[in-house]
């Protein structure tokens, strides 16, 4: 479909198609790929050069094939991916002629290519290249006729070692298209040629010809200088450097691949009493699952029989197994450390939770946003601009009156030295170790817009219920009113509360089961006042247990000790439950939402980082006091609903702060997407990962922590390659034009530059 056929469908339903691109040999391809792409009316495209991908969201009337169409037309080959991660061929790489340009091998050599390929080649070229450089440099070694035995050995490094730089430059060229490639092949081509030249038809194939070496140009005349060693040299570099881009950047999207193929491959089900092993593509919701110990749990899904640990380390980060028994919920690719689990399945397929994690991080890897699109433009604009560079270097030697020999080399130490594969590099190499540390870890960032955000801000406002603390109530005392048994009152309390389903209610009861033994006392005529509390008959006596104004409306009394019992526990933020009978209150049951243990380090940390922490909670100022004077926070917005968290974030921006929200990303989807930075803390749902913009799959505030310095070291090694290869180029580029560079130096150099971006990059995969 052309720009123009795609006028019917901007309106229509979008949908997202996923390829691999073959062909790709620098980031000016992706950049080329990209802009065709996106001259389809409803299209927005995403090539990334470094994982050799592209994401395309795009109308449905607009179909796979016809991006296909448009990848081949701009001389490349499309590769859709089906939905389970395969893929099927729907494009060809040029319309004028076969699928394949190099007769049926991979003609590219990108970081994403035939790593096995390149090191073929790079092991050939290496053994035939490094004498021809020795002959050049030492001339103690020049024999007689020595010039002949390194045309002998250059020649097939120049042709079969660089054949792939050659045939995307002629590729490119059908297209009126310039790429990085180009730059090396015409630079190669050149020195090869000018060679050939001088040794049929100059003097230099003379017996007895001597040439000495230099690191800048002082070469002797035009028609006795060779140039075998540049061209063979250069070619080694390049090979070597891109082989080592090649494994580098596999091992940055090594925790891609291991997401992709962490969870269990079979499971086994139980259908009527029977167990039988299946793949696990088959298992349905409802399902039955069996997994043994050291078995992974296929399926997300609610445990319905038996108790185990389980290593959940995997999807939430923490390596602490997690004790499971009925009716817990349990997320697949967790291992079964010990006891067999029967587990019902809720989620199946690509719906579970590690199958969203890793399409998230491979939407993250897939990006590109501010520094790298400025680095893709270069890039594509920047071949034409050396093309141009290396004629004007060539014709002012020759006016200066150079010679022919040094103005043929500077020109060509130009075209060398240009080529710019280090920008189209630096931020997507970044993003795959950041990004895959962080899944490993059980941070999930969501891309590059995350990373610049989490630099900039310096305010971190904290939801309190189930980030700062646990949100999950737990028993924390039991004051008995004169003359009550303790355990008596909580036991008396507990056999009411049981029958409600009220948080409150359950904490109780869990905390007077762990207290004593024995099953709790019957409960007959049961009612609940919501909002005041419940009441029942237990052993024969009509007991009341909630709110203490409710209580005393009731007619029961209460001494002055019950009175500051309660005060005291609800100054501490704590929640107090007063239970009575026979007309007098027996005591005060007190149950509180913990803080988390990590909760306090990580606010410090926070401020380490020059971060200012600011608790939101709906609670009532005092108990929101409390638990920040337990945490370190000093300023504290409580009694805010809801769905007024998103404008107490938006008016702290408003007043200068660069806020980070961190909530449970389903009560606070609206503030975490309000906020400069949304971070979502918990067991990842739906609503946390698409309303946040770092995910923390554990609870622990202190991961949180960890997923900003994370963020902020990826932004920092990104910014870090930009910077050198920048630096590269612009200061490189005035040395070749000057003469004060040899061409097989600069490939050197130029390979290098390469293999530093990805190493650097790869440091973030140590991050702790």
């Amino acid at each position: 479909m052309t720009p123009a056929d795609a006028d019917t469908v901007v309106d229509l339903p979008t949908t997202t198609a996923r390829f691999d691109i073959e062909g790709m040999t620098c980031a000016s391809c992706a950049a080329r790929i990209q802009r065709r792409l996106n001259k389809i009316d409803g299209v927005e495209a995403t090539v990334n050069f470094a994982t050799g991908s592209a994401r395309v969201d795009h109308p449905t009337g607009v179909s796979v094939s016809d991006l296909a169409g448009q990848v081949a037309a701009a001389g490349y080959r499309a590769i859709a991916r089906d939905e389970h991660g395969g893929s099927t061929h729907v494009g060809h790489a040029d319309h004028d002629g076969g699928t394949d340009h190099n007769g049926g091998g991979h003609d590219h050599m990108s970081h994403g290519g035939d790593a096995a390929d390149l090191r073929h080649r790079l092991r050939v070229s290496a053994l035939l290249g490094i004498p021809v450089i020795a002959l050049a440099m030492i001339p103690a070694l020049q024999f007689d006729n020595w010039q002949w035995l390194s045309l002998t050995l250059a020649a097939p490094v120049v042709i079969w070692g660089a054949w792939p730089l050659h045939v995307a430059t002629v590729r490119n060229a059908r297209h009126l298209a310039t790429t990085m490639d180009t730059l090396v092949s015409i630079g190669i081509t050149a020195a090869f040629g000018w060679s050939l030249y001088a040794l049929f038809l100059g003097h230099a194939g003379m017996p007895g010809m001597r040439h000495g070496f230099s690191f800048t140009l002082d070469r002797g005349d035009a028609p006795s200088s060779i140039y075998l060693e540049v061209a063979a040299g250069v070619t080694v570099f390049l090979l070597a450097g891109r082989y080592l881009e090649a494994r580098s950047t596999r091992e940055a999207g090594a925790a891609m691949r291991a997401l992709a193929e962490v969870g269990a491959k079979e499971a086994t089900l139980v259908v009527d009493g029977r167990e039988r092993t299946v793949p696990v593509g088959e298992v349905a919701v409802g399902d039955l699952v069996v997994v043994r110990p050291g078995g992974k749990i296929p399926v997300d899904g609610t445990v319905e029989d038996g108790r185990s640990s389980v290593d959940a380390s995997v999807v939430t980060g923490e390596s602490v197994p997690v004790d499971v028994g009925p009716g817990d919920r349990v997320v697949g690719a967790s291992i079964v450390v010990d006891g067999t689990l029967t587990v019902r399945a809720t989620t199946v397929g690509a719906d579970t939770q590690i199958a969203q994690i890793a399409q998230l991080v491979q939407r993250a890897q897939e990006g590109s946003a501010g520094l790298q699109r400025i680095a893709d433009t270069i890039s594509a604009f920047f071949v034409p601009v050396v093309l141009g560079l290396a004629v004007v270097t060539l014709a002012a030697w020759l006016l200066a009156g150079g010679g022919v020999s040094a103005a043929f080399t500077a020109a060509v130490a130009v075209l060398i030295i240009a080529c710019p594969c280090a920008l189209g590099l630096a931020t997507p190499t970044a993003l795959m170790a950041g990004t895959g540390r962080g899944a490993q870890l059980g941070v999930l960032i969501r891309g590059q817009e995350a990373l610049e955000r989490a630099g900039r801000i310096d305010t971190v406002v904290l939801d309190k219920t189930g980030t700062v603390t646990t949100g999950v109530m737990t028993l924390v005392d039991v004051v008995p009113a004169a003359g009550v048994d303790t355990d008596e009152l909580l036991r008396t309390t507990a056999a009411v509360e049981a029958r409600s389903e009220h948080p409150i209610a359950r904490a109780i009861v869990t905390g007077a089961a762990a207290r004593s033994d024995g099953d709790l006392p019957a409960v007959r005529d049961f009612s609940a006042e919501p909002g005041r509390g419940v009441r029942g008959s237990v052993d024969g006596r009509a007991v009341v247990a909630g709110r203490l104004r409710w209580l005393q409306d009731e007619g029961l009394s209460a001494d002055d000790a019950i009175v500051r019992a309660v005060s005291d526990a609800e100054s501490s933020g704590a929640t107090a439950v007063v239970a009575g009978w026979d007309g007098v209150v027996r005591g005060v049951v007190v149950v509180s939402d913990e803080v988390k243990t990590s909760s306090a380090e990580a606010i410090a940390a926070f401020r380490e980082l020059g971060l200012t922490p600011v608790l939101l909670t709906g609670d009532n100022e005092g108990a929101a006091r409390t638990v920040a004077a337990r945490v370190g926070i000093d300023e504290v917005i409580a009694g805010v609903m809801p769905a007024d968290k998103a404008s107490v974030v938006q008016s702290l921006r408003r007043d200068g702060a660069r806020v980070a929200m961190i909530g449970d990303g389903v009560n606070d989807a609206a503030a975490l997407a309000t906020a400069d930075l949304g971070l979502a803390m918990g067991t990842g749902t739906d609503a946390a990962i698409e309303s946040s913009d770092i995910t923390v799959m554990s609870g622990d505030l202190a991961s949180a922590v960890d997923a900003v310095r994370l963020a902020r070291a990826t932004r920092r090694t990104i910014h870090a390659n930009l910077f050198w290869a920048f630096a590269y180029n612009l200061a490189a580029l005035p040395l070749a034009a000057s003469g004060l560079l040899n061409p097989m130096f600069a490939g050197a150099a130029m390979a290098f530059s390469s293999v530093f971006v990805v190493t650097n990059s790869l440091r973030l995969r140590r991050f702790r």
